[in-house]
């Protein structure tokens, strides 16, 4: 895995100094030796409003629509980082080392690798349960094309927050496929606590906004916080200068709260729809707010539980480029049903759906999902209408803006300079077995 910087100072996904150079025309591999080639593919990355010379543009359709993807596109790395990438035969004069691998796509969908931005846990473990199954959480989430994500974690008191991201930050130093921190409260709304304890949820001061930043220690990508708390405003100002990502979620708050916690720093709307009020005519509501924000990314997960696919073709036509797919999986991701703890709540899963489990055995409120990436990513084609190259970047490039890891107006996450990791994708965008996640 290549290494990243911390979330709290942005920098570029690579090298600046190769980076710099064009696509098509930045042989480095004069310089490095290509150890693998992947050609005959079809690269889902790039700026979809700048077709290439033949009138294609990244995911292979003409700017009008109709398909034109011819599989030619091929793409060169060294020691794990792209050095070089384009269309055609002119692969085959790269300087090459005595071991390169060639890898024929056969036309398949070429795509970065997958980032969760909003990710509590899998193989039975979750973020509070720190390194002893933060190995197994990763290992999941790989095999499903999540080359890197945010531990979250959900409310707990301040003390016992502050605890678990001291223990988090240690992992984000030791481990590039852990992007930072998110902290999913404790500072919620009561009345959409969602799968978050009641007793925990409380309104930020500024003791405890200084406790949780110096506990994260730079690690903290982002927070999630009700913005009609009282001191939620204040709260969000301080953490967006600290160079966190604040996300609005869990709340009641109207379509006038929302904006103005945006135009305090606010960024990210968390699992949008899920956890606040609806649209309605006469009372727009978050959604809108954040909509209408230009800068904000709304999350998505979307495995057709929390979201149904009428909603969520909505919100895609109504934010493109802006829609963020998350998992928000907890630990029964890639287990059987049963039951499991999402902190310190009882959870029941049963087929794949994950519920609050209360004191006479019912099931109550969605806790959670069992939601990996690549699903996600097929069903963002197939049901809410995304183009191949959207559901990608919504998967991968969105996300990395989001938590301001990437500049706003980047668009490539395989130019020259960049990690060389990658998914095959066959044509329903499944992930091929062979060659995956490179």
């Amino acid at each position: 895995m290549s290494s990243t910087s911390t979330p709290n100072a942005p920098v570029p996904w690579g090298d600046d100094s190769i980076a710099a150079k064009t696509l098509e025309n930045a042989l480095v591999s004069d310089i490095m030796p290509a150890d693998t080639i992947t050609h005959n593919a079809v690269i889902l990355d790039g700026d979809p409003t700048e077709p290439a010379s033949d009138g294609s543009t990244p995911d292979g359709f003409t700017p009008g629509g109709s398909a034109t993807a011819t599989g030619d596109d091929w793409i060169a790395s060294a020691g794990g980082t792209v050095i070089a990438r384009g269309r055609g035969m002119g692969w085959k004069d790269l300087n090459t080392s005595a071991t390169v691998q060639i890898i024929d796509a056969e036309g398949a969908y070429l795509a970065p690798a997958y980032v969760d931005m909003h990710c509590h846990g899998a193989g039975g473990s979750s973020a509070e349960d720190g390194e002893p199954g933060l190995a197994e959480v990763l290992a999941v989430h790989r095999r499903n094309g999540t080359r890197a994500l945010a531990l979250s974690y959900v409310s707990d008191t301040v003390p016992g927050l502050c605890r678990s991201l001291a223990a988090g930050a240690r992992l984000c130093r030791d481990n590039p496929a852990v992007l930072g921190l998110h902290a999913e409260g404790p500072f919620l709304s009561p009345d959409f606590k969602g799968a978050h304890a009641p007793e925990v949820l409380t309104a930020p001061t500024p003791e405890a906004v200084e406790s949780i930043l110096a506990a994260a220690d730079g690690r903290l990508a982002q927070i999630t916080i009700a913005p009609e708390l009282p001191g939620a405003i204040d709260a969000i100002s301080r953490f967006a200068s600290a160079g966190v990502s604040v996300a609005i979620g869990h709340t009641a708050a109207g379509y006038e709260e929302a904006a103005r916690a945006f135009e305090a720093g606010a960024r990210i709307l968390t699992h949008t729809f899920n956890a606040m009020p609806g649209i309605h005519h006469r009372a727009p509501g978050p959604i809108l707010a954040a909509v209408d924000a230009g800068h904000v990314s709304l999350e998505l997960i979307n495995d057709g539980v929390h979201v149904a696919g009428p909603p969520a073709r909505m919100l895609a036509k109504l934010a493109p480029g802006r829609i963020a797919l998350i998992t928000d999986a907890m630990a029964a991701t890639g287990m059987a049903d049963g039951a499991y703890m999402l902190g310190s709540l009882p959870v029941q899963v049963e087929d794949s759906v994950a519920r609050l489990l209360g004191e006479d055995g019912s099931t109550g409120s969605i806790a959670g999902s069992t939601l990996t990436m690549d699903d996600a990513v097929m069903r963002a084609v197939a049901e809410v209408g995304m183009s191949p190259l959207a559901a990608v970047q919504a998967a991968s490039l969105v996300p990395l803006r989001a938590l301001g890891l990437i500049a706003a107006d980047e668009h490539c996450l395989l130019r020259a300079g960049m990690p060389a990791e990658y998914l095959l994708l066959n044509a329903d965008m499944s992930i091929r077995a062979q060659n995956m996640a490179r």
